[in-house]
């Protein structure tokens, strides 16, 4: 009897140990876009499901969470963290997305959902291409010549919060069945003169990929760096209607239509 116990106990704590194990491994896996063969955390949604918005924690996985390598981002840790993944049914070849995403000016009349004063928003005021990292000067929509792989642009937005600032747009793949894009702050951004982002301290990542003839699959990052003001930084909420008007704009749903992705 006594060796019986032992055996059930130790069969016990093994179990509760392996559970240990997969839970802490879940937990510091954290988002995983669709590079290479690997799976992507979270999951496509079936088509005609709604997309799949998450925000994670530092709790999910500690506050120094290194993004993957696939994102070319370098430092580690942010204050907030949101993931968006969908299928969306369009018959658009690649060319014609990178033209609607070279089109910057379209961004102007974004709308969220402002959770501060719970309705619809205008979240850019308006939007223009800019001829350089450092310059203000304005210039037409990105050319789909101008929208190739490895292409590096700039356009300048003015955020109802941040308020004007300029961007860089990196072109990272452009395939026929595949485009990846990645948005960042190159302007320090500001809030009643307070600095509240920092350049690089905003950042985006999207993955937009082939299914089929009409079928794309879309996965996106958005992150605000570690050392992001509160102002901006500390309002999930927020972040994550952003990250959805940014996804609607992108597959072509009205960013203001209902409902809104956190009340």
């Amino acid at each position: 009897m006594i060796f019986d116990w032992i055996r059930i106990c130790c069969t016990w704590l093994f179990l509760a140990a392996l559970l240990l194990c997969q839970t802490r491994a879940y937990g510091q896996s954290g988002p995983q876009p669709p590079c290479g063969t690997t799976e992507p955390v979270p999951a496509y949604p079936g088509l005609g499901d709604g997309a799949t918005v998450k925000p994670w924690s530092k709790s999910d996985f500690g506050s120094d969470w290194k993004p993957p390598a696939c994102t070319g981002w370098t430092a580690a840790g942010f204050t907030t963290l949101v993931t968006i993944v969908a299928r969306f049914q369009d018959a658009r070849e690649t060319k014609d997305l990178l033209r609607h995403i070279g089109s910057v000016s379209g961004f102007g009349g974004m709308r969220y959902w402002s959770t501060t004063h719970q309705q619809w928003r205008t979240l850019i005021a308006e939007a223009h291409a800019v001829t350089g990292a450092l310059s203000s000067q304005h210039r037409q929509d990105f050319a789909p010549g101008e929208m190739k792989e490895g292409s590096v642009l700039y356009f300048e937005q003015v955020d109802n919060l941040s308020g004007k600032g300029v961007y860089r747009l990196h072109i990272v793949e452009a395939t026929v069945d595949r485009l990846v894009f990645d948005i960042e702050n190159v302007s320090t951004m500001r809030y009643l003169l307070v600095p509240i982002l920092h350049p690089g301290e905003m950042q985006s990542i999207y993955f937009l990929d082939r299914e089929s003839a009409d079928v794309w699959r879309y996965y996106s990052i958005m992150r605000t760096g570690k050392n992001a003001n509160r102002l901006i930084g500390g309002n999930e909420a927020s972040t994550i209607n952003r990250a959805a008007a940014y996804y609607r704009h992108i597959v072509g749903i009205p960013t203001d239509q209902d409902p809104p992705a956190a009340r």
